[in-house]
């Protein structure tokens, strides 16, 4: 029997944390979602039915770990178990944000390692594999002993930059540890970088100290994974208008914007706030200053060529 005749059909089912994009990616793929249905008992459990067989099928689920965070990654482990009891060949787990990310290591102690905690729900639940985006640290690829595919946005992100054909591009990191995504960027748009050096005294609480780089008279385009609530993209806008710039472009990938986000964008010195559909956002979030680009054909494809055995290291290029 040849690998090919040996594979099982691909299906594709989504939960309810952003079931636009999943429907975007089925679209791009030209296959249909998956039926199952999500309830909940009066006492607030979650039930899961799977509305159409499995067995020996190669599934893939598409569900962001955002707000509702916990709600989400359970309705998720519910219906991982269910596949796996239904006979499904493989299971395949389509994150595009991944919550928790960023209680990636002990900063302190007794405090836990929380992102490495729900990779081993997800193993345990029965996942064979992982496709997810801009993880915040890399290194949460090595909490998984299945096999990781870890795709980039910064291509899209600057492709969309580039279309705009500013002048005087400088591509800034709002701290160190995105220096390396700042690069990407800079070098997709031909641009040089600079780094925002500031210190955070406690959770989302930032204040900027300094700006490394030449951003006078410039258009800066700060590119990170993550926006939460914004206090630190504000800040840094605030800081590189000061400094000189012309204007202030800022690129994110998740789009988290909880608590006073939206509010402090809309007052902020940012021209445009561009981020991708990784997490759905509620027409409250909405704003003129936001332009959501959808991460669909990427994922997508990704989802097309593991399963036909291909690259995917290709799609970042």
């Amino acid at each position: 029997m040849s690998p090919q005749s040996s594979r099982g059909q691909l299906q594709l089912f989504t939960l309810n944390s952003n079931k636009k994009l999943a429907r975007e990616i089925a679209e791009h793929m030209g296959v249909p979602l998956g039926e199952c249905t999500v309830t909940k008992f009066s006492d607030g459990e979650t039930q899961i039915n799977i509305e159409e067989s499995v067995r020996g099928c190669e599934v893939y689920i598409v569900q962001s770990t955002s707000e509702p965070v916990n709600e989400n990654i359970m309705e998720l482990l519910i219906l991982i178990d269910a596949l796996q009891r239904a006979s499904a060949k493989s299971i395949n787990i389509v994150i595009p944000y991944y919550g928790y990310a960023r209680q990636d290591r002990k900063a302190r102690s007794r405090e836990p390692i929380t992102s490495k905690l729900v990779a081993n729900l997800l193993e345990t639940s029965g996942a064979d594999r992982i496709l997810t985006l801009d993880l915040h640290a890399p290194q949460i690829q090595g909490f998984f002993d299945v096999p990781i595919d870890h795709l980039q946005g910064v291509p899209l992100l600057a492709e969309y930059i580039k279309q705009k054909n500013l002048e005087d591009l400088v591509i800034v990191s709002p701290d160190h540890g995105g220096v390396i995504r700042a690069r990407r960027m800079a070098e997709r748009l031909q641009a040089p970088i600079g780094i925002i050096d500031k210190r955070r005294p406690k959770p989302n609480v930032a204040e900027v100290m300094n700006i490394v780089g030449d951003v006078e008279g410039k258009t800066v385009v700060i590119v990170d994974d993550i926006i939460d609530t914004a206090g630190t993209i504000q800040l840094a806008a605030d800081a590189l208008i000061e400094k000189g710039a012309k204007e202030v472009y800022v690129c994110i990938t998740h789009p988290v914007l909880s608590g006073p986000a939206i509010e402090r964008i809309q007052n902020s010195q940012i021209k445009e706030l561009v981020v991708t559909n990784t997490i759905e956002l509620p027409e409250e979030k909405q704003i003129d200053k936001i332009t959501q680009l959808s991460v669909a054909p990427l994922l997508g494809e990704a989802i097309t060529r593991i399963y036909e055995n291909q690259s995917v290291s290709i799609l970042f290029d």
